[in-house]
C-alpha cells in the first residue's frame, strides 16, 4: 500500500498555517471533554470541575510531553535550539513526559478541590485513551514514527523511510493504546472498583500494549536499540507503568478488601 498523501497543513489563513498534528490534539480533548460530561452525570463531579482539570491537563500533556521527548528522546539537539521546543506541530511528544505533566496537574488540581489523587485519577483514566488515539492518527498524518519494514498486505510505504513498505505502527498505537485500551476501561469503570484499581489498570494497559508495539516501530535513531539488540527507549519507559500498574491494582483490591 502506498501511504495517503496527506497534507500536514489542514488549514491556512494568511501567514498563519493550521496543522493537523495540532487539531487531534484538539479533537482528543474535544472528546474527552464530552465523555467527562456524560461521566460527571453519573459521579458526584461537577461541570466547572471538569473542565478546570481537563485545562490543567492540558497545559500538563503540552509542557510535559514536549519536555519528555527533550529529555528522553532528543536532548542534545534540543539543547543546541531550545526553540524547538514550541515547534509542537513538527510532532516530537513524549507519551510518558505528557503522562508526568498531567500527574502534576492532578496533584495542583487536588489541593485545589481537596479531592484525592486517585480520585481524580480513576474519574480521568477511562477517557485518556480516546485522546491518545486522536494523537496517534496525527503521527500517521505527520508520517512519523513508521514501523519496522513488512511484508503484510496493509504495509505502507512511507515519504522519508526509504522505497520498502513498513508497518504502520501510528495506526496499531491509534487501535491499541487507544480504542482497545478504551473499550477495557470503560467497561471495568463501568461497576465500582475499589480507589486507585482504574487507574492501576490504564498504567498497566498502556505500558504492555506500547510494549508489544515497539518490537514492530522503528527505535529513535539517535538510541536506537538500548539492549539485547531489542529493547527500546518506549519499552525502558514502559516497564515501570506496567509493574506501577500491577503492584497499584494489587495493593487497591487488599486494601478494598480490609475496608469491607
Amino acid at each position: 500500500m502506498t501511504y495517503p498523501q496527506i497534507d500536514p497543513i489542514a488549514l491556512s489563513i494568511g501567514p498563519l498555517h493550521i496543522h493537523w498534528y495540532g487539531l487531534m490534539y484538539l479533537f482528543g480533548f474535544l472528546f474527552v471533554w464530552l465523555l467527562g460530561l456524560y461521566r460527571v452525570n453519573k459521579t458526584d463531579w461537577t461541570r466547572q470541575q471538569l473542565e478546570d482539570l481537563l485545562f490543567y491537563g492540558a497545559v500538563g500533556v503540552i509542557i510535559g510531553g514536549r519536555l519528555g521527548y527533550a529529555i528522553f528522546y532528543d536532548l542534545q539537539t534540543n539543547l543546541e535550539n531550545p526553540l524547538n521546543l514550541f515547534k509542537i506541530w513538527q510532532g516530537g511528544m513524549s507519551f510518558h513526559g505528557g503522562l508526568l505533566g498531567v500527574l502534576t496537574a492532578f496533584w495542583w488540581f487536588g489541593r485545589k478541590t481537596g479531592k484525592s489523587f486517585f480520585e481524580i485519577s480513576d474519574f480521568i483514566a477511562p477517557m485518556v485513551p480516546i485522546g491518545l488515539m486522536f494523537g496517534r492518527i496525527g503521527n500517521f498524518i505527520n508520517g512519523e514514527l513508521w514501523g519496522k519494514v513488512s511484508d503484510v498486505p496493509w504495509a505502507m510505504i512511507f515519504p522519508g523511510a526509504g522505497p520498502l513498505p513498513r508497518h504502520p505502527s501510528q495506526l496499531y498505537e491509534a487501535a491499541l493504546e487507544g480504542v482497545l485500551l478504551f473499550i477495557i476501561l470503560w467497561w471495568f469503570s463501568s461497576k465500582p472498583r475499589p480507589k486507585a484499581a482504574v487507574s492501576g489498570l490504564f498504567l498497566l494497559g498502556y505500558g504492555f500494549f506500547r510494549f508489544i508495539i515497539e518490537f514492530v516501530r522503528i527505535p529513535d535513531a539517535q538510541y536506537g536499540y538500548l539492549a539485547f539488540d531489542w529493547l527500546t527507549m518506549g519499552q525502558i519507559l514502559c516497564l515501570p507503568m506496567i509493574v506501577f500498574g500491577i503492584l497499584l491494582m494489587v495493593a487497591s483490591y487488599r486494601m478494598g478488601a480490609k475496608a469491607k
